[in-house]
């Protein structure tokens, strides 16, 4: 029997760092999206509030911003080869992230078989966010039955890897789950603990057991 490996990204993947922060960066906005995050992470902003007020801070985004933020991002080491190995075990791996699938999206070029993340307006923006299509942490649940609907596996079969409140609905419904340089929302519900910047080295406290 297979399994479904699922990835979170900001602060998984993504070492201390997440792909809004990372777009800011890029135009110049350290600041004002370190306000949102902080206001976010505390509960003060919802996912579908984040998505409008940051739609605002990023008036003129384009695609050549979202590129560059996207290559010089501080990814972990090693992610295309650890998806390697998951495939050429018969495995799979997906991402699921709140964050813009516009930049999400952009992992299936390093071997995911699906990434998932919230639906926000084309760029450049010109349109409202619907609020339907920005995902909270319940929706990675979802996406997760989805996937192993999709895949013919269960969620007994399921590996989830990630690192902050956003991460516990998934980490309480699977067998098996990896906290990546986590925070205490997830330490306590995790099979495993990695703090580093290499996922290969997160990745085989699991990989053994398939």
């Amino acid at each position: 029997m297979g399994r479904l490996h699922l990835f979170d990204m900001d602060g998984t993947l993504l070492y201390g760092s997440a792909a809004a922060v990372e777009i800011s960066r890029q135009l110049g906005l350290d600041r004002e999206i370190a306000e949102l995050e902080r206001a976010f992470i505390v509960g003060d902003v919802t996912p579908v509030r984040f998505a409008e007020l940051a739609c605002e801070l990023w008036a003129e985004l384009t695609e050549e911003v979202v590129t560059k933020a996207f290559e010089g991002a501080p990814w972990l080491a090693g992610i295309r080869e650890v998806w390697a190995d998951i495939r050429a075990r018969g495995e799979r791996c997906a991402v699921i992230s709140l964050s813009p699938a516009f930049f999400v999206e952009r992992l299936t070029l390093w071997g995911a078989d699906a990434a998932h993340g919230s639906r926000w307006p084309a760029l450049p923006f010109r349109e409202p966010v619907e609020p339907d299509g920005i995902l909270s942490a319940s929706a990675k649940v979802r996406i997760m039955d989805e996937l192993c609907a999709e895949f013919g596996l269960s969620r007994s079969d399921c590996v989830a890897y990630g690192d902050s409140l956003s991460d516990t609905a998934l980490f309480a419904a699977v067998p098996a789950s990896v906290a990546v340089n986590a925070d205490h929302h997830v330490s306590a519900l995790a099979s495993y603990a990695y703090d580093g910047r290499d996922l290969r080295e997160a990745y085989e406290l699991v990989r053994a057991d398939g």
